[in-house]
């Protein structure tokens, strides 16, 4: 059921301006019964300013009418509140990381010079201003500002990242880049760990082949012990 935009305040005002019960606005405001008691004897955690409903156009004088003449009608919304939606804004940056954006700004503009202001702003949470600035060397503290990884100062995600620099590059008529940066790591990964497999083979053929002579092992080890086992 759909409920008022502000249904505590919009509680109020209608326990102080309509005759409608508690369990109609209770219900109409999605609330709890309790609380519109609160509300009307004033023992709210805060006073509340009401919310005129009608003015809203939420309710009608005809339904508030309909409702106060019969305590078992329910009220109507005339019409459902718009959603509210967040609107598309710079990406929000913890305080401890702002002062780093400059750093992230200034990696980008060095090695992907590239990706346009607007796809930065996007990455970083910036201005448009903060990263001309950066670009034309003209930042009130350009003295002090180095270039670092966006991804390593948690700024944006290596995928985020990625795929700007991708467009970007599309956009450019460049041909992508590939990374091989980490191509001899990767290479002297697989080989140790084909080692580790081959070694791992190995010691589970030795201790098969242990267990299978495990009588003659004993003997050759222990030679002066008899196995009380063998007869």
């Amino acid at each position: 059921m759909a409920q008022p935009l502000m249904p505590h305040a919009t509680a109020a005002w209608l326990v102080d301006n309509t005759a409608l019960s508690f369990e109609q606005i209770a219900e109409f405001c999605g609330l709890h019964i309790l609380e519109i008691q609160a509300i009307a004897d004033d023992t709210a955690a805060t006073k509340l300013t009401g919310r005129d409903p009608i003015r809203a156009n939420e309710l009608t004088h005809a339904e508030i009418e309909k409702g106060a003449a019969d305590p078992d009608y329910r009220l109507t919304m005339h019409k459902e509140p718009d959603p509210v939606r967040r609107t598309k804004g710079p990406r929000y940056t913890p305080v401890s990381k702002r002062q780093d954006k400059p750093d992230g700004i200034n990696w980008i503009i060095r090695n992907h010079p590239e990706v346009s202001d607007g796809q930065i702003s996007k990455l970083i949470g910036t201005t448009r201003t903060t990263i001309a600035a950066i670009r034309d060397r003209s930042h009130w503290n350009m003295a002090n500002i180095t270039p670092k990884d966006p991804v390593t100062l948690g700024l944006t995600s290596q995928r985020e990242l990625d795929a700007a620099v991708a467009k970007a590059q599309k956009a450019a008529g460049m041909e992508a880049r590939v990374d091989t940066r980490l191509d001899g790591d990767r290479e002297a990964l697989i080989v140790e760990l084909r080692a580790e497999r081959e070694q791992h083979a190995r010691d589970a053929e030795a201790a098969l082949t242990a267990a299978e002579g495990g009588e003659t092992v004993s003997d050759e080890l222990f030679p002066g012990i008899k196995d009380p086992f063998k007869h």
